[in-house]
């Protein structure tokens, strides 16, 4: 069960970009749900979950090795050590989610699809947040463009998810029920209703996309923001050389000059190879240039402060759309990455860890960070909310800074760390599920690919090669009005799923002590209509079974 619960898992990965098998969570997910109804023990149900983990994360974070061996600096062993160690810690969250469904499930096993929801969903916070958080691969990112993508802009990737939990719980359940006589002469006719009814709940929510298309909350504006995103293609290991650093601020000029006719100019994450403050000649002269063609610019910068804080940033130079605004080095029309990433732009316990290989002393990974809220940034009269590169993936820290004066959703990245891999197109689809939780048009500019356009419904508009220079330019339709999920954001689901958890806990401890100790998992539950049998037929023997409208199953 283990090994096939590794394959699940490795199944899983081709759900995502680029493969977008969509329908594959659903399977994956029931047959690790059957294997959990089947579990013996809390205990067993975590283990399950785990192997399922490695197999889901052992692929589909495998790009993070490319980074570790290509630019980390360590031998093969280390670098699959480190990748093996991260691939185990993301593992315990679905081990947890499976441990305290099997635990909340004690005496009302009925209501196991709803508890495998919830506590699926409270993991996979846990893990958006713990060492500030991982939540790549979280299913809901494999509906971008599956049936359930109708949901993002209600309900949030988040909502997606526990949706998946549920139906696939729910299908579990029912594969049980109708492929084990035991289990149904042991589950009373109040247990099946239960269960029948949240399989029918599971596939209402499951057809209802349709019509849930139509409920967007934003509409067009009947304008459109005339763009260009620049790739200039780098190489990785040519970025910070110091011989490259003008070569690179011409090709970026170069790139930029033929497009920039009253067009906002959106170049990648830390574009240009200089300090901002050694950089002033370079942005004057861009800033003159920009607003001399009605233009405006974009880049990503890192800076260090006089105080010796460094931030990762963008900024903006040329027509920003506000009369007497100009570029220069205290403005504070610019945006500093808050969420930063672990090892690349902060090392944890770095006293001991800068010293242990190269991959804990990559160059600028020593961060600050930028507040948590900050203005949009301003640029050709549009207000554009900012995340740079890992932060798209957090649609909490999106939703603390968006506004009804929010014309554009922009990242900026640089994803040359992963190589010819998966990875950047699954950074994609994590931008692209952006744009259709807040109902904005997103645009994404990166040094090497995948560079692109995306539309408020989550539809790509454009975009460019991988691995090549270039310029997308393209004319994107905004939109104004709020979505649901940008006005509540995943409150809705936190305060149904606590309140659903509290009722389950709340019966569980209305229960008989003797339901609530013994719960006897599947197995032992389906033994327990044979034993008595024989003793039943003994006039004399001690009837001590509890009686079975009595009993559930432990799932």
């Amino acid at each position: 069960m283990s090994l096939l619960l590794v394959g699940a898992g490795l199944l899983n990965t081709f759900a995502f970009a680029p493969y977008d098998w969509h329908a594959l969570p659903l399977l994956t997910l029931t047959i690790l749900a059957v294997a959990l109804r089947q579990s013996q023990s809390p205990a067993q149900a975590a283990w399950l979950a785990y192997c399922y983990g490695l197999g889901w994360f052992g692929l589909g974070v495998s790009w993070v090795h490319v980074s570790i061996a290509t630019f980390g600096g360590m031998p093969l062993i280390a670098s699959l050590s480190i990748m093996a160690l991260l691939v185990a810690y993301l593992s315990l969250f679905p081990a947890l989610a499976a441990y305290l469904a099997a635990r909340l499930a004690k005496g009302q096993a009925s209501y196991w699809p709803l508890l495998l929801a919830i506590c699926w969903t409270f993991a996979e916070n846990l893990r958006s947040w713990i060492f500030t958080g991982f939540p790549w691969l979280s299913v809901g990112y494999s509906q971008t463009d599956g049936w359930l993508g109708s949901y993002a802009p209600l309900i949030g990737e988040t909502g997606i998810t526990f949706i998946l939990l549920f139906a696939a719980g729910s299908f579990a359940a029912f594969f049980r029920l109708t492929t084990n006589l035991s289990a149904r002469k042991l589950n009373s006719a109040q247990i099946q209703r239960s269960e029948q009814g949240q399989l029918a709940i599971a596939v209402l929510l499951l057809v209802l996309t349709p019509v849930l298309s139509a409920i967007k909350g934003w509409q067009p504006t009947g304008t459109q923001a005339s763009v260009a995103l620049v790739q200039g293609n780098i190489r990785q290991e040519l970025r910070w050389a110091p011989e490259q650093e003008l070569p690179t601020m011409k090709k970026y000029m170069q790139l930029t000059r033929p497009q920039l006719a009253n067009r906002l100019v959106i170049w990648p994450e830390a574009a240009i190879p200089q300090l901002e403050p050694d950089a002033q000649a370079y942005l004057f002269n861009l800033d003159m240039l920009a607003f001399e063609n009605q233009a405006a610019v974009i880049s990503g910068i890192l800076d260090v402060k006089r105080n010796g804080d460094a931030y990762n940033g963008m900024i903006v130079v040329g027509d920003t759309g506000v009369k007497g605004q100009i570029y220069h080095y205290e403005t504070r029309n610019r945006y500093q990455k808050h969420h930063l990433l672990p090892i690349g732009e902060f090392v944890p316990f770095e006293r001991f860890l800068r010293d242990v290989a190269p991959f804990f002393d990559l160059p600028n990974s020593s961060f600050a960070r930028g507040e948590w809220l900050q203005p949009n940034l301003q640029a050709k009269g549009y207000q554009l909310l900012a995340a740079l590169c890992f932060e798209i993936a957090f649609p909490r820290q999106i939703r603390a800074n968006f506004s009804d004066n929010t014309d554009l959703l922009l990242t900026v990245s640089n994803d040359a760390w992963f190589g010819d891999s998966h990875g950047p197109w699954q950074h994609l689809e994590i931008a692209r599920m952006r744009a259709l939780e807040f109902g904005r048009p997103l645009l994404r500019a990166t040094n090497n690919g995948v560079t692109a356009a995306i539309d408020a419904d989550g539809k790509v508009l454009g975009q460019l090669p991988q691995f090549q220079d270039g310029v997308l330019t393209l004319d994107v339709p905004l939109t104004q009005g709020r979505t649901l999920y940008s006005l509540l954001g995943d409150w809705p689901l936190y305060l149904l799923s606590l309140a659903g958890a509290a009722v389950l806990f709340w019966r569980q401890r209305q229960l008989p002590e003797s339901v609530n100790a013994s719960t006897p998992p599947a197995a032992t539950a389906d033994a327990a209509v044979k034993a008595p049998e024989s003793v039943a037929s003994t006039e004399k023997a001690v009837d001590t079974t509890v009686p079975k409208d009595r009993i559930e199953p432990h799932f």
